[in-house]
C-alpha cells in the first residue's frame, strides 16, 4: 500500500471506528436534543444556530434543512442561522468585537423557549462561547455540539445539552457532525409529523 492509499484508508477506517463510537454514546443525547428542539418548534419557538468555519457552514446547512424540507415535504420549521448575513456580523465585529457576533444577534432575535444551537470543535471558540451565555441569559436551552474534549462548553453552566464527538482529528469531528445533525432533523421530522414514506 503506498502512501496516498494509506492516506484513504486510514481516512475510512478512522470515520467507521468514531460513527461505531458515537452510535452507542450518542444515541440518548441525541434523543434528547431532539426533544428540546421538537418542544420549541410546537410552542412557536425558533432555533438558532451558530458556529465558525466549517461549523458555520454547519449551522446554515442545518438551518436549511429545517426551513425548506428534509427527507419529505412538510411546513417549513422556524430556524436562523446567525452566521449569514455580512452587515450584521462584520458591523458587531467592528464596533464591539468579534467575539460577540453571536451574542448581539440572540440578544436581538432570541426569545425565552426558543433554542441555541452551539457548534465548535475544538469547544472554545470565543463567539460560540460567549452566545451560549446570552442565550442562557434569555431563558433559551442550549445545545452544544463540539469535538476533542469539550473544551469550555464541554461543562459551562450555558449549556443545557451536550453532544461531543470524542476524537483529535477536525475533520472526522466535522463529519460527524453533520451525521448529528442529520439525525437530528430526522427526529424532528418524525416526531412532529411522523416517519417518511
Amino acid at each position: 500500500m503506498n502512501e496516498t492509499q494509506a492516506t484513504i484508508s486510514q481516512a475510512f477506517g478512522d470515520g467507521i471506528r468514531l460513527r461505531q463510537q458515537c452510535a452507542e454514546s450518542l444515541a440518548a443525547a441525541l434523543e434528547a436534543a431532539a426533544g428540546l428542539m421538537v418542544d420549541c418548534l410546537k410552542q412557536g419557538g425558533k432555533i438558532l444556530a451558530c458556529g465558525n468555519g466549517g461549523s458555520a457552514a454547519d449551522a446554515q446547512h442545518f438551518a436549511g434543512e429545517l426551513v425548506n424540507r428534509f427527507e419529505q415535504d412538510r411546513p417549513g420549521l422556524a430556524a436562523v442561522a446567525l452566521t449569514h448575513d455580512s452587515s450584521v456580523i462584520t458591523s458587531i465585529a467592528n464596533d464591539i468585537s468579534f467575539d460577540y457576533v453571536y451574542a448581539r444577534q440572540v440578544e436581538a432575535l432570541g426569545r425565552p423557549g426558543d433554542v441555541l444551537l452551539a457548534i465548535s470543535t475544538s469547544g472554545n471558540s470565543p463567539n460560540v462561547v460567549v452566545a451560549a451565555e446570552a442565550s442562557a441569559a434569555r431563558k433559551m436551552p442550549v445545545i452544544a455540539l463540539t469535538g476533542k474534549d469539550g473544551g469550555a462548553l464541554s461543562e459551562h453552566s450555558a449549556v443545557t445539552m451536550h453532544l461531543n464527538i470524542p476524537h483529535t482529528s477536525t475533520p472526522r469531528i466535522q463529519e460527524m457532525h453533520i451525521t448529528c445533525l442529520h439525525i437530528l432533523c430526522s427526529l424532528i421530522d418524525q416526531s412532529l409529523y411522523g416517519a417518511s414514506s
